[in-house]
């Protein structure tokens, strides 16, 4: 493969990529996705920078195609991203055999691209568009081989507890002492954009330790370490706190393409169907699952 002509110029096309490679443009198009080979993105266009498409041939064993020869490593069986209780709940429950590391939207979001997990949970808000999860995922995941589907619309807001101060909104909370979440979470980038609206200055609110997860956040509150979070109704239902509603969020799930059709994603995704899942969702409240499994975006 050494020996194959590439262009001088510094981008290569799908077509001028598939004459190099001898295969069809179809193919071109499957490997970007996979991520098997380098390339990026203009104005919804693909480009393969010349020097990497030669690097990548380099390392190529003889006799294959690049990229094809041996394939990528198989994910690990993981759901990455933001903790959810009720998908934790799924996960356990439905007996799928996946495995958790929860540490974050952002945290899930790079592990994904890495290829560390098959899923991840994310609830990542742009400003920009006033839109979920899309524009984090397209930006991050181009090119991957991976497809964002709903689960549900939460609600969040401030969680405290009865017969104390009563917050009513964001400009409330000077003076009382917060639950923080870790900088890679989706919670405190939504918290931190919103408290910016509110003319709410972050660096001055007195801080109790970093939660890194919604049941510790709200379990802090609870045990009386802090006197509000910015958390969820159905966590606060079920440490039997007050809760003041102040944003609906989009949660949803990152999978990869090629685990769709394994069994414990299957098994997962046929738990969200059974009556089992539907009351506990109705249950836990703070829930709208009527979109859950509807595909947001497609690599």
């Amino acid at each position: 493969m050494t020996d194959l002509a590439i262009p001088d110029h510094e981008y290569l096309t799908v077509k001028e990529l598939a004459e190099l490679l001898r295969l069809k443009e179809r193919k071109v198009y499957d490997l970007a996705a996979s991520g098997a080979v380098p390339c990026s993105r203009a104005t919804g266009k693909l480009l393969f920078p010349a020097a990497e498409i030669r690097a990548w041939i380099e390392r190529a064993k003889s006799g294959g195609v690049p990229g094809q020869e041996s394939g990528s490593s198989p994910r690990p069986p993981i759901v990455l991203g933001s903790h959810d209780p009720l998908l934790d709940w799924a996960i356990r429950q439905s007996r799928c055999g996946l495995a958790t590391y929860y540490d974050g939207s952002l945290d899930g979001l790079e592990r994904f691209v890495r290829g560390e997990g098959v899923v991840s949970g994310l609830h990542l808000y742009d400003a920009g568009s006033d839109s979920w999860n899309v524009t984090a995922v397209s930006e991050a995941a181009a090119g991957r081989n991976a497809v964002l589907v709903s689960f549900a619309a939460r609600q969040r807001g401030l969680v405290f507890r009865a017969g104390e101060k009563v917050p009513s909104g964001m400009s409330d909370l000077a003076g009382m002492r917060m639950v923080p979440r870790q900088r890679e979470s989706g919670t405190d980038a939504l918290f931190r954009e919103l408290a910016a609206r509110h003319d709410l200055d972050v660096s001055r609110l007195d801080m109790a330790d970093v939660a890194r997860t919604e049941d510790e956040a709200v379990e802090a509150v609870r045990r009386g370490e802090a006197d509000v979070a910015f958390g969820l109704e159905a966590v606060a239902r079920i440490y039997g706190l007050e809760f003041l509603p102040i944003i609906e969020e989009r949660f949803a799930l990152l999978v990869d393409r090629k685990v769709w059709f394994d069994a414990p994603v299957q098994m997962l995704l046929a738990f969200f169907r059974t009556e089992q899942f539907v009351d506990r969702a109705k249950g836990c409240g703070g829930y709208d699952i009527s979109e859950i499994g509807n595909v947001i975006w497609n690599a």
